[in-house]
């Protein structure tokens, strides 16, 4: 029992002896510790220096599904994606490209629709959804949409290669019905 007692009053000891008990020392003490503390640092981290979200991993899934050919499965990712990030534009585009893909043109158009109220028609959603009409056979306005695309940015690939695609797919057209 005296043991523990003697270590306590040991570590007291050590505690007070480290301490300044003047009026001056004290003074001192605290300039001292104003001028040698560093400047604050900002505990909320810059939006900008984030990297990874968990609530991306869906959109990270849905792109990489997509790029390997698993349409169906994007689109699965994609609907997660839009339902933790309902204002993502880039999930709506991708669930929408994927719905084209699986032939659920009815739900691209609506998820196109979303993508539109979020960032307005911008090159890439004219181009895909001219993209969706050429899935669906529906050429003129297929061209409409892409053209309109074209006067936006007239040297997009992803644009002339879809209009090189339709203006092809236009004469097989034709070639098969004479």
């Amino acid at each position: 029992m005296r043991g523990p007692f003697l270590l306590c009053v040991c570590i007291f000891s050590l505690a007070l002896a480290g301490c300044e008990t003047d009026s001056n020392g004290v003074a001192a003490l605290a300039s001292s510790r104003v001028s040698e503390t560093p400047p604050p640092t900002f505990t909320v981290q810059d939006p900008t220096d984030l990297k990874y979200y968990p609530s991306d991993e869906p959109l990270k899934l849905g792109l990489e599904s997509f790029n390997r050919g698993a349409y169906g499965l994007a689109a699965k990712y994609f609907e997660d994606a839009v339902t933790k990030a309902p204002k993502d534009a880039t999930a709506w585009v991708g669930l929408a490209a994927s719905y084209d893909r699986i032939g659920r043109f009815d739900l691209a158009d609506r998820a196109y629709r979303q993508a539109i109220k979020l960032e307005g028609e911008t090159t890439t959603i004219l181009n895909n959804e001219g993209y969706s009409y050429m899935l669906r056979g529906k050429f003129a306005e297929a061209r409409r949409k892409l053209l309109r695309a074209y006067d936006r940015e007239p040297q997009n690939p992803w644009v002339l290669n879809n209009l090189r695609l339709l203006d092809s797919s236009e004469r097989l057209i034709r070639r098969d019905q004479s």
